[in-house]
């Protein structure tokens, strides 16, 4: 892990979904154009890593990323050749939403050197996705798939929400067998969470749909482990699900804290040690200030010892099989935890949350549930 990875964000959308709060506006050929050529000039004059820093991973996110053209993505990825050594293996994925590509277009996808799709199939009921504002329908996830494979793609993962308004645990059932019928190599499975600012918080608001419920919710996070465990997947963090040897090799570079640097709009950068940058978030005003100063970076952080231990601390449990070995964390952060959270992790053992193995923490399947409750012990 000692590598690190390379994120690139892409804000265009056709629409932004109810439940989205992440830096995203609707598609603009002539912005994306101008975007490209800002995340070209960014990645070009990057001097946050040493020249011909190694990573073996790239990761288009966004936002739609498929959005762009075949050609604009290989320019993005030249740049990052060029300024990086990009390891022979490396791990390169694309987001794309079901029905923004082609088979040609997958093709050159793949020449340029994506090999790794990662789609938000949300739902495979067509009225919960019209509900959420999205564009595609369930056919179009069972098609989309298949013109990926193929294109040649053998390493493709999707992602489904639980919890969405009016689903019920049957209807989650249906989802799951659904989208393990497709065999997919990953699977990112999320509870819905509702942000203030979305439209799907203020229709809660005004009552047109209820608030997720809890004791549902649990249900539903513990039938998508106990499936996903008979169908052959492995849980290797708290809400992705692989084939094994099939992680996301990039996201855990974000759990095991190693270095990633990011560009496009609102993209956050560590170097794997103490600093942290981030990129203005709207992408008309990242496009103008890298097309003035070659950087759009507007905030910088540095993480001091006890932040960086317990970032490293809660970063580290979310991977549930490696989990976090106390002796090198003490050594590296000169913290005692055991004697530290003594109390804490008595609490969260008798309540069946974390054990401990030696000298590995882990979340046992219970405390992954309810893991927000043990990382709050460590912030």
């Amino acid at each position: 892990m000692d590598r690190a990875g390379i994120y690139i964000h892409v804000p265009f959308c056709r629409s932004r979904c109810s439940y989205c709060d992440f830096a995203t506006g609707a598609y603009e050929g002539a912005l994306a154009e101008r975007y490209v050529r800002a995340l070209v000039r960014e990645i070009g004059a990057f001097d946050g890593a040493g020249a011909r820093a190694e990573i073996d991973t790239v990761y288009f996110g966004g936002g739609t990323p498929s959005l762009l053209t075949p050609a604009q993505v290989s320019r993005v990825l030249e740049a990052v050749g060029r300024r990086f050594e990009m390891d022979a293996h490396a791990e390169v994925t694309l987001e794309m939403n079901p029905g923004t590509v082609t088979p040609e277009g997958l093709g050159r996808l793949r020449e340029a050197g994506v090999n790794r799709a990662s789609f938000g199939a949300q739902t495979f009921d067509d009225g919960e996705l019209k509900r959420l504002g999205r564009t595609h329908t369930s056919d179009d996830t069972r098609r989309t798939l298949a013109a990926l494979r193929d294109a040649g793609f053998d390493n493709l993962s999707f992602d489904l929400i639980a919890g969405l308004p009016g689903q019920t645990l049957e209807a989650w059932e249906r989802n799951l067998e659904a989208a393990l019928a497709l065999a997919p190599e990953h699977l990112s499975l999320y509870l819905l969470e509702v942000h203030e600012g979305t439209p799907l918080a203020e229709q809660i608001r005004e009552g047109r749909y209820a608030a997720p419920d809890p004791d549902l919710a649990a249900e539903m996070y513990r039938l998508m482990v106990a499936r996903t465990a008979a169908a052959g997947y492995e849980q290797y963090e708290i809400s992705n699900f692989c084939v094994p040897g099939r992680e996301s090799r990039h996201n855990v570079k974000y759990w095991a804290g190693a270095p990633y640097f990011g560009f496009g709009c609102s993209a956050h950068s560590y170097d794997g040690r103490a600093s942290r940058w981030s990129n203005e978030r709207d992408a008309r005003r990242y496009v103008a200030l890298v097309e003035e100063k070659g950087s759009a970076v507007v905030a910088r952080d540095e993480l001091d010892e006890r932040a960086s231990s317990a970032e490293a601390l809660f970063l580290g449990l979310r991977l549930l099989a490696r989990g976090v070995d106390l002796a090198a964390h003490s050594a590296r952060y000169r913290r005692d935890v055991r004697a530290e959270y003594a109390a804490d992790l008595a609490r969260f053992g008798e309540a069946g949350l974390v054990k401990l193995d030696g000298d590995v923490l882990r979340l046992t399947p219970e405390g992954a549930l309810l893991s927000n409750e043990v990382f709050s012990a460590f912030v």
